[in-house]
């Protein structure tokens, strides 16, 4: 399957605005800078799933899909840095605009409870699930939750996604897209409950 030609299959995005941003990747000479601020943005202000630019872009690129990969980690993990000092330092105004905009009202306030009694694996969940990313980065800094510890969860919740992405455009090669649009919410669920598992043992040793 992988070694099919990634011509051979459409790969563009099928999201009109994502194959927007793809195409101003594919034509760019500065195209990591660019994915990386594209990361950045999508972990903060635009709903926008990285996904659906970023396995068509392993796809062309997969000479340096692991850098790629790398590249997307650390645009997410910036922006995660800077919405959890929004919500530590300016929860009332920029924060509160935040939730509003992205209407994560109800999952905000419900993360904050969970937060505050799981902790890390709290957010470590948040990073593989579909609840958004934003719900997590807010939060965090509104209960003051560790800084380390929130970001090292972003990392390995984040870095199990996008390099899961890359093994799994090199297996599949040009079917990677479509698999992973057709089960990406099963996948991030299996891992809620792999995790929920671990949790279950630590507690339990």
């Amino acid at each position: 399957m992988s070694n099919e030609p990634a011509s051979a299959q459409k790969i563009e995005p099928d999201d009109k605005k994502a194959n927007k941003w793809f195409q101003k990747l594919i034509d760019s000479p500065h195209a990591l800078v660019l994915l990386f601020f594209f990361s950045a943005l999508e972990a903060t202000i635009i709903p926008i799933p990285l996904e659906l630019i970023l396995v068509p872009y392993m796809l062309v690129e997969r000479q340096r899909i692991w850098l790629i990969a790398s590249v997307a980690l650390a645009g997410c993990l910036t922006g995660a840095t800077a919405g959890y000092f929004v919500g530590q330092a300016f929860m009332d105004t920029a924060g509160v605009w935040a939730i509003n905009y992205f209407g994560i009202e109800d999952s905000f306030e419900q993360f904050k409870s969970t937060l505050e009694a799981q902790g890390f694996w709290a957010a470590f969940l948040v990073g593989v699930t579909p609840v958004p990313f934003q719900t997590a980065m807010l939060a965090a800094g509104a209960v003051d939750y560790s800084f380390v510890m929130f970001m090292l969860a972003s990392a390995l919740s984040r870095g199990i996604r996008y390099y899961g992405l890359a093994l799994l455009a090199l297996w599949l090669g040009p079917y990677a897209q479509k698999w992973w649009q057709k089960h990406a919410i099963k996948l991030g669920w299996g891992v809620v409950l792999i995790a929920a598992m671990v949790i279950i043992g630590v507690q339990l040793v």
